[in-house]
């Protein structure tokens, strides 16, 4: 079976790879054709032409891979959302109008649905929305926003997938070891409990960054000047680096979503510092407090990943 899968891979974002490397590891049955804009792997092809760079990739081979695909999956994170910008919308929803047009069947698995700010935004995400063949969502907000479309089936409530690709790493905690894992924006909340954790008695700290670009590397470089513990700032450059850092790690204080859901599916104990409140991050500290779960979201995440291979089973059977 061939499918295409596309997402929000290859800018450099550690978390996109790692739901992009879910599915690779979860459905080896599939041939996977990855919509990315960075193509250095042989499975990876261009973007449509949607932007500047775009224009200048042979992206005329991903309408060729869509139209001979089985099924097209959006796969993961929070791709029909507004909230930065209402070309996320019109980009996502042009390769399931593409895929319309060819009689490919579209799967939005595990996905953030909105919020959404905009008429259009919203507009181009119902349409999308209502013309899947499966819809599965990653929290009970997503599942909320969906009720107003009126969907003709019923989405599966699951969660990241990446956590279940987490968990399979094992912990080798090295002595008592702070992991600090900024973002580009972190606010001044992040650097007042990196303060409070930086008073504790830490043999050293890694500060990780995982999208790493000149501003982040400052606030990189504004933390490590905080420290008074030996210190090092890591430019994460996969997933297996991230997984292989937060592993020996003692304790995490994150402000980035899969810094922290690494560390929770490790076992090791961590924060989030959430950017406002009631965001993901706020959520994800809820459930870090629940003892059950971890067991509880790999169940949930399986479920997930159940309800995909069995639509794309009755996709390949037509």
């Amino acid at each position: 079976m061939k499918c295409v899968l596309v997402g929000n891979y290859g800018v450099g974002n550690i978390g996109d790879e790692a739901l992009k490397e879910y599915f690779l590891s979860e459905f080896p049955e599939i041939e996977w054709s990855v919509v990315s804009a960075n193509t250095a792997e042989k499975r990876d092809t261009p973007r449509l032409p949607l932007g500047v760079r775009s224009l200048f990739t042979p992206w005329w081979k991903t309408i060729s891979k869509i139209k001979h695909a089985d099924a097209i999956v959006f796969g993961g994170g929070s791709l029909f959302t507004d909230i930065e910008s209402v070309w996320a919308c019109v980009i996502w929803r042009t390769y399931a109008i593409l895929a319309s047009w060819f009689g490919v069947p579209v799967m939005l698995a595990f996905q953030g649905a909105g919020p959404w700010k905009t008429g259009l935004g919203l507009r181009l995400a119902k349409k999308t929305y209502q013309s899947a063949a499966f819809i599965s969502v990653r929290d009970e907000d997503s599942l909320r926003r969906l009720e107003v479309f009126r969907l003709s089936h019923q989405p599966t409530l699951s969660f990241d997938p990446a956590f279940a690709f987490f968990a399979t790493h094992p912990r080798d905690t090295v002595g008592q070891r702070l992991v600090l894992i900024p973002r580009a924006n972190s606010n001044e909340k992040f650097f007042e409990e990196a303060q409070k954790k930086l008073s504790g008695n830490f043999s050293d700290v890694r500060i990780l960054l995982m999208q790493p670009d000149d501003t982040e590397r400052r606030v990189g470089e504004r933390l490590k000047a905080m420290c008074s513990s030996p210190t090092s700032v890591i430019e994460l450059t996969s997933v297996q680096h991230l997984l292989d850092e937060v592993s020996t790690a003692s304790e995490v204080l994150s402000q980035r979503f899969h810094g922290t859901l690494a560390a929770f599916a490790m076992g090791v104990p961590a924060r989030s510092v959430p950017q406002h409140a009631g965001d993901k991050m706020d959520t994800l500290n809820e459930r870090m407090n629940d003892g059950s779960a971890r067991t509880a979201l790999l169940t949930t995440v399986k479920t997930g990943a159940d309800g995909l291979r069995q639509a794309m089973r009755g996709v390949s059977s037509l």
